[in-house]
């Protein structure tokens, strides 16, 4: 029995079910009735979908304070602070200011051997001009004996940052190795290269477009 003044307005499931039906039909019927409501509501709805686009974008003038990052282009890229080989540490907010390559890749993975030497080359070239190169190993599926070997054996000069948890690899939704990703001097990701080995002239093209950008 309910509490002394309380009543409970219960009907039976097909009546319930009837009404509910029958308010429903009733409601699209007045919308269908009524083509300017209808109008207002679709407008509405395209509206909201436009803004959530805009505002979740980096502005083209590429100030990225107050935005989530995401590893897409377009986007700012996703912070990261990592051990170096060899010692110190890189922060990539930290190159703010200059065209940054950052380039994941693993010891044993034969696209990334292909294509190192040609982010070495470019990077001496073009590092008095503003670019700086952030090579991520895997350490997490690769080993740090294994990744110094590597560094050794192609003479990289740019710093070679040890993900050893994964958790930069997870930031950038890696799907494959190696990938690269092009970011200009705000810290708005520009191009992404899934795969590889890159072509020394997809590399060089797109380095010149990050480095001649005001």
């Amino acid at each position: 029995m309910p509490p002394e003044g309380v009543r409970l307005n219960v009907r039976s499931a097909p009546e319930a079910t009837s009404g509910l039906e029958s308010r429903a039909t009733s409601s699209a019927l007045g919308m269908i009735a009524e083509p300017r409501r209808w109008f207002t509501f679709t407008a509405l709805v395209l509206f909201a979908g436009v803004a959530w686009t805009l505002v979740s974008r980096v502005p083209s003038g590429g100030k990225t304070q107050g935005q989530i990052a995401s590893p897409r282009v377009g986007f700012a890229a996703p912070e990261f602070t990592l051990d170096r080989l060899g010692g110190g540490q890189v922060t990539l907010s930290e190159l703010r200011g200059t065209a940054v390559v950052v380039n994941l890749w693993a010891s044993w993975c034969p696209p990334c051997r292909a294509e190192m030497p040609a982010l070495q080359h470019f990077y001496e070239e073009n590092r008095a001009r503003g670019l700086e190169v952030v090579a991520v190993n895997t350490t997490f599926q690769d080993s740090e004996s294994d990744a110094a070997a590597f560094v050794a054996e192609f003479g990289l000069t740019f710093p070679v940052a040890l993900d050893r948890d994964g958790a930069a690899s997870r930031a950038y939704l890696l799907r494959a190795l190696p990938t690269t990703y092009f970011i200009d001097r705000t810290g708005v990701i520009r191009e992404v290269v899934i795969g590889g080995p890159m072509s020394e002239t997809t590399i060089q093209t797109t380095v010149e477009k990050l480095l001649t950008e005001e």
